[in-house]
């Protein structure tokens, strides 16, 4: 009897110690190649429309001198009809020479039919402000910060034109490769490399799962679009959360009950991350952003009972409140040393775990490059970095320690752009370390003066 319960307690502690990353990584990502193969043998069809539609694309203008030129130029450049489009910068109260070089691509590119606007403060407000202006067809939300391959528009258009029951589309979201490469020091170039692979993976392998389950998350605010008919019905952007692309999500499927696709070979390529204080910032305000959509929209329905019947629900079940047990057994580690396990046991049992998720990241690996099959450079591009698969553990590991200090900071502070960076942080931590450090000394100095108290 004492084997057996020895047998069945081992057994239960090794089948959670990898359930996690079974259930999260590996499933998924089995699930991506199968959808891989499902396009490759029975690949959709989607034919060019007699006339192209006309459409609005909405760029938000905030501070983005350096890099507005070329987002506009990628739209010039694209083969859509520049007759067919109407482009609205909205200015978001930024206070650089972004209007210089809006004057100056009037005069690169006069077959655009481009126009300005000036909002309050906040992406969100900008972005209505647009939506009350543009009479496309369809109407595309695009990043400042970004370029489009050529053939992205078409695509996304057609798809629209192709498919009547679709009414909103995230695009696959991509870092440029070349902006990638002019980075100097090798820890600089691999954080963006891994970056790179990771919305890569995200959106050609992970987002072309959840789009075939009807479980995206969130449309990307990098780049998005809608049928008008079914925006201008929801309650527009929220101002009330720093996740306004969540939030429109959530109203689209809960109150329009509408299904949320990618357009997966319809590619926007945006700058790489500018370095760790922006990947702590922007992660925690992802982190930060979901919960307070999650609020909005599932406060009743919060329940984990709720997994099975709700697909929202069991998305922030899964990826954002399941996602801190994958740290539970980083920090396990020192659980089994106090069980008496030996180290060799240690060890074994954690590379088995780093093994899982570097098997689950192959299969995404693998995938994504049938994915990017018509996009040679990008896909020879992602192909020869084969060896920063093994390394996205780590950086996934790192990365939720950030959306955790996300939730941490999120508490009793309003909702904001501006987030603390981790240098601001660090700083403050030493401050308040060398302070607390201070206190005992000072005792000990008190202490010494009182006891070596000379009398005169």
């Amino acid at each position: 009897m004492t084997v057996i319960n020895n047998f069945l307690n081992s057994f239960l502690f090794w089948a959670a110690w990898i359930i996690i990353p079974l259930i999260m990584e590996i499933i998924p990502s089995m699930g991506s190649v199968l959808i891989l193969i499902k396009k490759k043998l029975f690949p959709p069809k989607y034919e060019d429309p007699v006339f192209w539609p006309e459409i609005t694309l909405i760029i938000p203008v905030y501070n983005s001198e350096n890099s507005l030129q070329e987002c506009i130029r990628s739209i010039n450049d694209s083969d859509y009809p520049n007759e067919k489009m109407r482009i609205f910068l909205v200015n978001n109260q930024g206070k650089d020479n972004s209007f210089q070089v809006y004057t100056k691509c009037q005069e690169l590119y006069p077959d655009l039919l481009m126009q300005w606007l000036n909002a309050r403060q906040g992406k969100s407000r900008a972005l209505n402000l647009a939506l009350f202006n543009a009479d496309g067809k369809y109407i595309i939300h695009v990043d400042s910060d970004g370029q489009f391959e050529p053939h992205a528009i078409r695509k996304m258009v057609r798809k629209f034109e192709c498919c009547q029951n679709v009414d909103c589309m995230t695009g696959a979201i991509l870092t440029m490769p070349e902006m990638i490469e002019e980075y100097r020091g090798i820890f600089a170039r691999i954080l963006r490399k891994m970056e790179f692979m990771e919305y890569a993976q995200a959106f050609l392998a992970g987002r072309n799962y959840a789009s075939e389950t009807n479980s995206i998350y969130t449309l990307s605010g990098a780049f998005s679009a809608f049928r008008k008919s079914a925006v201008l019905k929801s309650q527009l952007y929220n101002t009330d959360t720093i996740c306004e692309d969540t939030n429109i999500t959530f109203q689209m499927r809960f109150l329009q009950r509408i299904r949320v696709e990618i357009c997966e070979n319809a590619i926007f390529c945006v700058d790489p991350i500018e370095g760790v204080n922006k990947l702590y910032t922007q992660r925690q305000r992802w982190q930060r952003g979901s919960l307070e959509v999650s609020h909005q929209f599932l406060e009743k329905d919060l329940k984990v009972r709720n997994m099975f019947t709700n697909v929202m629900v069991r998305t922030l079940m899964y990826d954002h409140t399941f996602a801190f047990p994958r740290l539970i057994w980083y920090l396990a580690l020192i659980c089994l040393m106090c069980m008496n396990y030996s180290p060799k046991v240690i060890l074994i049992s954690t590379g088995v775990i780093f093994l899982l998720y570097i098997i689950s990241g192959y299969l995404y690996y693998f995938s994504t490059v049938g994915f990017l099959k018509e996009f040679e450079h990008l896909k020879r591009y992602y192909r020869k970095h084969w060896y920063v698969v093994p390394l996205l553990p780590s950086f996934n590991f790192a990365v939720f320690f950030i959306r955790f200090a996300g939730v941490i900071n999120s508490i009793n502070t309003d909702s904001a752009w501006k987030t603390r960076t981790l240098t601001d942080e660090r700083k403050d931590f030493e401050a308040e370390f060398k302070a607390m450090a201070q206190k005992p000394l000072n005792l000990l100095q008190r202490a010494r003066k009182a006891v070596n108290y000379e009398q005169e």
